[in-house]
Protein backbone atom coordinates (compact mmCIF):
# COMPACT_ATOMS: atom_id res chain seq x y z
CA UNK A 1 0.00 0.00 0.00
CA UNK A 2 1.33 3.20 -0.93
CA UNK A 3 0.45 5.55 2.50
CA UNK A 4 2.11 2.96 4.59
CA UNK A 5 5.27 3.15 1.96
CA UNK A 6 4.98 7.26 2.43
CA UNK A 7 4.89 6.86 6.15
CA UNK A 8 7.72 5.04 6.59
CA UNK A 9 9.76 7.10 4.02
CA UNK A 10 9.46 9.78 6.26
CA UNK A 11 9.69 8.04 9.39
CA UNK A 12 13.27 7.18 8.22
CA UNK A 13 14.02 11.37 7.18
CA UNK A 14 12.95 12.06 10.85
CA UNK A 15 14.82 9.61 12.55
CA UNK A 16 17.86 10.65 10.44
CA UNK A 17 17.12 14.03 10.80
CA UNK A 18 16.95 13.50 14.86
CA UNK A 19 19.86 11.33 14.93
CA UNK A 20 21.57 14.34 13.25
CA UNK A 21 20.61 16.93 15.82
CA UNK A 22 21.68 14.14 18.37
CA UNK A 23 25.15 13.79 16.99
CA UNK A 24 25.06 18.12 16.83
CA UNK A 25 24.19 17.98 20.62
CA UNK A 26 27.15 15.36 21.80
CA UNK A 27 29.12 17.62 19.84
CA UNK A 28 28.42 20.78 21.14
CA UNK A 29 28.34 19.31 24.95
CA UNK A 30 32.02 17.99 24.35
CA UNK A 31 32.59 21.45 23.19
CA UNK A 32 31.32 23.11 25.67
CA UNK A 33 32.60 20.85 28.77
CA UNK A 34 36.25 21.17 26.86
CA UNK A 35 36.35 24.88 26.59
CA UNK A 36 38.76 25.49 29.82
CA UNK A 37 38.58 29.14 30.97
CA UNK A 38 41.42 31.18 29.40
CA UNK A 39 43.04 34.03 31.42
CA UNK A 40 41.22 36.62 29.20
CA UNK A 41 37.56 36.07 30.83
CA UNK A 42 35.15 37.81 28.56
CA UNK A 43 36.71 35.40 25.41
CA UNK A 44 35.58 32.91 27.34
CA UNK A 45 32.47 33.80 28.50
CA UNK A 46 31.04 34.86 24.74
CA UNK A 47 32.28 31.46 23.86
CA UNK A 48 30.34 29.53 26.24
CA UNK A 49 27.04 31.63 25.72
CA UNK A 50 27.52 31.18 22.04
CA UNK A 51 27.85 27.43 22.59
CA UNK A 52 25.06 27.20 24.68
CA UNK A 53 23.44 29.10 21.70
CA UNK A 54 24.30 26.48 19.55
CA UNK A 55 23.31 23.80 21.65
CA UNK A 56 19.58 25.14 22.36
CA UNK A 57 18.98 25.47 18.61
CA UNK A 58 20.22 21.75 17.69
CA UNK A 59 17.71 20.72 21.34
CA UNK A 60 14.89 22.91 19.60
CA UNK A 61 15.11 21.42 16.17
CA UNK A 62 15.30 17.72 17.55
CA UNK A 63 12.55 18.10 19.77
CA UNK A 64 10.43 19.69 16.57
CA UNK A 65 11.38 16.86 15.00
CA UNK A 66 10.19 14.66 17.50
CA UNK A 67 7.07 16.26 17.98
CA UNK A 68 6.74 15.53 13.98
CA UNK A 69 7.58 12.26 14.41
CA UNK A 70 5.24 11.87 17.35
CA UNK A 71 2.26 12.53 15.50
CA UNK A 72 2.78 10.82 12.07
CA UNK A 73 2.99 7.71 14.60
CA UNK A 74 -0.43 8.79 15.80
CA UNK A 75 -1.79 8.48 12.02
CA UNK A 76 -4.20 5.53 11.35
CA UNK A 77 -3.33 3.69 8.15
CA UNK A 78 -6.13 1.79 8.01
CA UNK A 79 -8.60 4.01 8.46
CA UNK A 80 -11.24 4.54 5.20
CA UNK A 81 -11.91 8.65 4.69
CA UNK A 82 -14.72 10.18 3.11
CA UNK A 83 -13.24 13.71 3.45
CA UNK A 84 -9.69 15.25 3.23
CA UNK A 85 -7.76 15.32 6.99
CA UNK A 86 -4.94 14.48 8.38
CA UNK A 87 -3.57 11.33 7.29
CA UNK A 88 -5.51 11.00 4.27
CA UNK A 89 -3.84 10.64 0.85
CA UNK A 90 -5.73 13.10 -1.82
CA UNK A 91 -5.23 11.85 -5.62
CA UNK A 92 -5.75 15.06 -7.70
CA UNK A 93 -5.01 15.60 -11.54
CA UNK A 94 -2.13 18.06 -9.85
CA UNK A 95 -0.33 15.30 -8.27
CA UNK A 96 -0.98 13.69 -5.16
CA UNK A 97 -0.65 14.83 -1.71
CA UNK A 98 -0.61 13.22 1.84
CA UNK A 99 -1.37 15.36 4.87
CA UNK A 100 0.77 14.74 7.17
CA UNK A 101 3.85 16.67 7.97
CA UNK A 102 5.10 19.67 5.72
CA UNK A 103 8.29 18.09 4.07
CA UNK A 104 7.36 18.74 0.67
CA UNK A 105 7.97 16.34 -1.98
CA UNK A 106 9.11 12.95 -2.00
CA UNK A 107 9.23 10.28 -4.09
CA UNK A 108 7.47 6.82 -2.94
CA UNK A 109 7.70 3.76 -5.54
CA UNK A 110 8.47 6.10 -8.65
CA UNK A 111 5.17 8.33 -7.58
CA UNK A 112 5.50 11.85 -6.19
CA UNK A 113 3.68 12.92 -3.23
CA UNK A 114 3.85 16.06 -1.41
CA UNK A 115 3.78 16.11 2.21
CA UNK A 116 1.64 18.59 3.23
CA UNK A 117 0.46 20.12 7.13
CA UNK A 118 -2.92 20.37 7.63
CA UNK A 119 -2.00 24.26 8.29
CA UNK A 120 -0.43 25.06 5.25
CA UNK A 121 -2.05 26.92 2.73
CA UNK A 122 -3.09 24.03 0.24
CA UNK A 123 -3.79 21.78 3.37
CA UNK A 124 -6.42 24.13 4.21
CA UNK A 125 -7.72 24.21 1.02
CA UNK A 126 -7.92 20.59 0.85
CA UNK A 127 -9.13 19.56 4.35
CA UNK A 128 -12.63 18.29 4.23
CA UNK A 129 -12.90 18.34 0.70
CA UNK A 130 -14.48 14.59 -0.80
CA UNK A 131 -13.61 12.79 -4.24
CA UNK A 132 -14.51 14.66 -7.12
CA UNK A 133 -14.49 18.06 -5.53
CA UNK A 134 -12.48 20.65 -6.70
CA UNK A 135 -10.41 23.54 -5.28
CA UNK A 136 -9.34 26.30 -6.81
CA UNK A 137 -5.01 26.30 -6.18
CA UNK A 138 -3.44 29.75 -7.87
CA UNK A 139 -5.77 30.41 -9.96
CA UNK A 140 -5.94 26.97 -11.00
CA UNK A 141 -8.52 24.24 -10.48
CA UNK A 142 -7.70 20.93 -9.22
CA UNK A 143 -9.89 18.36 -9.29
CA UNK A 144 -10.04 15.30 -6.52
CA UNK A 145 -10.09 11.67 -7.60
CA UNK A 146 -9.66 10.00 -5.03
CA UNK A 147 -9.39 10.00 -1.12
CA UNK A 148 -7.29 7.43 0.52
Amino acid sequence: MIKEDIIAKILRFLDNKIELAQQAIDSVKESRDNETKSSVGDKYETSRTMIQFELEKYLVQKSKTESQKNELLKINIQKKFETAELGSLILTDAGDFFISTGLGKITVNNRTVFCISPLSPAGKLLLGKRTNETILWQGNPISISQII
